[in-house]
C-alpha cells in the first residue's frame, strides 16, 4: 500500500474517532453524564494480512478508548469499545466465497454476526445496565479468536 492509502485510513477510523469522542465528550463534561461507545474491530487485535493500516486504527481505537475512559471518568462520562469479528454485511458478503468459508471455519458459533448483534452491544453500553464499566472492549465475534 502506499503512504496515502495508509493514511486515508487512519485518517477515517482513528482520527474520525478522535474528532468524535472529542465533541460528543465536550457536551457530556457539560452535563456531568453520558457514554460514549466506539467501534474497533477485532483486526486490531489480531491483525489482518494486507490491512495493517486497518488494524493499527482499529488497535487505536482501543487504546484512545481505554485513555478517554481514564479522562471522563470523574466527569460522569463513560467510554467503552466493541471489536466486531465477521458480521454480515455487503461489504463482508462480497468476499470471494474461499475467504467467507476460511473465516467461518474459525468462528465456534458457526455463523457470522448479524448488524443488530453490535447495536445491542451498543446499546447496552449506552444504557444504566452498564453503569459501572467504563474503558472495556467487548469482542463480539462467535467466539472466534478466543
Amino acid at each position: 500500500m502506499t503512504e496515502d492509502q495508509f493514511d486515508q485510513v487512519i485518517a477515517v477510523h482513528l482520527k474520525g474517532c478522535w474528532h468524535g469522542t472529542r465533541l460528543a465528550a465536550a457536551r457530556m463534561r457539560e452535563q456531568k453524564s453520558g457514554a460514549i461507545v466506539n467501534i474497533s474491530s477485532i483486526s486490531g487485535k489480531v491483525g489482518m494480512i494486507g490491512q495493517t493500516n486497518y488494524s493499527a486504527a482499529k488497535a487505536g481505537i482501543v487504546g484512545r478508548t481505554k485513555a478517554a475512559a481514564k479522562e471522563m471518568a470523574h466527569h460522569g462520562v463513560r467510554v467503552n469499545a466493541i471489536q466486531p469479528g465477521l458480521i454480515r454485511s455487503a461489504m463482508t458478503e462480497a468476499m470471494p466465497q474461499r475467504i467467507w468459508d476460511e473465516k467461518m471455519a474459525e468462528i465456534p458459533m458457526g455463523r457470522a454476526g448479524e448488524p443488530d448483534e453490535i447495536a445491542n452491544v451498543a446499546l447496552f453500553y449506552a444504557s444504566s445496565l452498564s453503569s459501572y464499566m467504563t474503558g472495556t472492549v467487548s469482542e463480539v465475534t462467535g467466539g472466534r479468536y478466543m
